[in-house]
């Protein structure tokens, strides 16, 4: 498994939010009796922020935005839920309430040191588990001819366009 040093080097500095990712990722992974990260997409994150932590948990886990298998689902929280497709299990790490003062050294061994239990709540996934990655056709934008991918695609006076182009509702 990979060390809090080789996570501090990929993020570029030490920071008590790479620390809550890292941290989280190694829980997850001995929760889930996995001894190393994802080659494809066998483990997945679902993180419910777009933090620093999150660069911890790709290199404890493997899991990519690229790869399909790091995926976001913006609440804001300091909340993961990891998949492994394998075994079928699932945990939902969510960040307590940082107790007292202290300064960013400090806060950091915290998180390193504390127990999963007094950082973390255990919870049961609250998202369906997810799809493997789909890769889907192309189409031209008729305005600014750019390549997008059919799902997002907008039909709009009968031409194809991509969301830039669209001038519809975009409530969605």
């Amino acid at each position: 498994m990979r060390t809090w040093e080789e996570a501090a080097k990929f993020h570029g500095h030490k920071c008590p939010g790479l620390a809550i990712g890292y941290r989280a990722a190694v829980l997850a992974m001995e929760y889930l009796g996995l001894d190393e990260g994802a080659e494809d997409e066998e483990l997945v994150c679902i993180s419910e922020n777009d933090a620093c932590g999150v660069d911890g948990i790709q290199i404890v886990t493997g899991c990519t935005v690229g790869k399909g298998n790091l995926i976001f689902h913006m609440t804001g929280k300091m909340a993961y839920s990891f998949y492994c497709r394998k075994s079928g299990k699932s945990i939902r790490l969510v960040l307590k309430p940082m107790q007292g003062k202290m300064d960013r050294e400090q806060r950091i061994q915290q998180l390193l040191t504390a127990s999963g239990k007094e950082l973390f709540l255990y919870k049961q996934t609250t998202l369906p588990f997810p799809e493997p990655a789909k890769i889907f056709g192309n189409v031209v934008c008729a305005k600014c001819q750019e390549t997008i991918p059919e799902p997002l695609a907008r039909l709009e006076n009968g031409q194809i366009l991509c969301l830039d182009c669209c001038n519809s509702y975009r409530g969605f």
